[in-house]
């Protein structure tokens, strides 16, 4: 394999679409309370990946580093694990991804804010930096949060609150108590794609010492677990809708919970947790088709 195709295979492109979903969603409400633009929107995307990417090095180093990622693990081939990169070059491009996430955070916030509001330019900033931290912190140093249980949490607010509700804050300065639902809708499902995941590799977590919440609960509890991750994510959607809706096509996206519901079926039958791998793809692609819909019955 070449150098460009493991670094293509160390960035996770099918990660991709979901980590976009929230910003897709937040540019909808934008769009839905009269406010629009186009460079924003190009900018927050890119940004949004740029986190995607850094993240998904990071992953990649701190699970290579740390041994969890091994013979035991199920999903796709790692790029540490299998000898594509080293340490030193997946380190230098972590860095290298880090300084892009920077510049495009401060082109985003620029152009959002300006320097009139230096006030919503320095919050901003802040939850940039957060933001990058978090995407690093999941699985390196003696620290990572995504060992001790925490990494739910942790997407539920960047994947959920800050993309959708921070997204919107771009466009149009104020947050509304409505765009919650969404943005709880979207954290939940981006979490249960993480809970998929850490139920995937239950048993390699359990003897790799990565506890995850799965870990902690075990794989039954982690499964009804994701029942109600499921659950409550089409409630909030449907609530947004109900309280907001000016026309019957502004429904269409809850058709994205169809496949969701199926989802949810084959989790509920599935006892062998190497079986759920496939399932990862299907929740992802699901959300960001609701993403895709909600966008499209909202632009004006």
């Amino acid at each position: 394999m070449s150098k460009i195709a493991a670094w293509v295979n160390a960035a996770r492109l099918r990660t991709l679409p979901l980590s976009v979903s929230g910003v897709v969603v937040g540019t909808a409400l934008a769009n839905f309370y009269g406010k629009n633009d186009s460079l924003i929107f190009i900018l927050a995307l890119l940004t949004t990946i740029g986190f995607q990417v850094t993240s998904n090095f990071a992953n990649d180093y701190g699970d290579g580093v740390k041994g969890t990622d091994n013979d035991d693990r199920i999903g796709p081939q790692r790029a540490l694990q299998s000898g594509l990169l080293t340490r030193s070059e997946l380190k230098k491009g972590i860095v290298i991804s880090i300084a892009i996430c920077l510049f495009l955070v401060a082109a985003v916030l620029y152009f959002s804010f300006g320097v009139e509001n230096i006030e919503y330019f320095a919050l901003f900033g802040v939850l940039g930096f957060l933001s990058i931290w978090a995407a690093i912190k999941y699985t390196v140093g003696e620290s990572a949060y995504g060992y001790k249980g925490l990494g739910d949490i942790f997407v539920f607010a960047f994947f959920g609150l800050l993309a959708v509700l921070g997204s919107l804050f771009l466009y149009t300065k104020f947050i509304t108590i409505s765009a919650w639902l969404p943005a709880i809708a979207i954290g939940l499902l981006s979490a249960g794609v993480l809970n998929l995941n850490n139920l995937r590799d239950f048993k390699s977590d359990k003897k790799a010492q990565k506890n995850t919440m799965i870990v902690k609960m075990g794989f039954q509890n982690g499964k009804k677990y994701h029942y109600v991750l499921m659950g409550i994510a089409f409630l909030a959607m449907l609530l947004f809708i109900i309280f907001n809706g000016r026309a019957w096509y502004q429904a269409i996206p809850l058709l994205a919970f169809a496949p969701i519901f199926v989802h949810v079926k084959k989790v509920y039958q599935t006892e062998e947790p190497k079986l759920l791998d496939p399932e990862l793809k299907k929740l992802a692609l699901s959300t960001f088709l609701l993403a895709i819909l909600f966008y499209i019955t909202l632009i004006n």
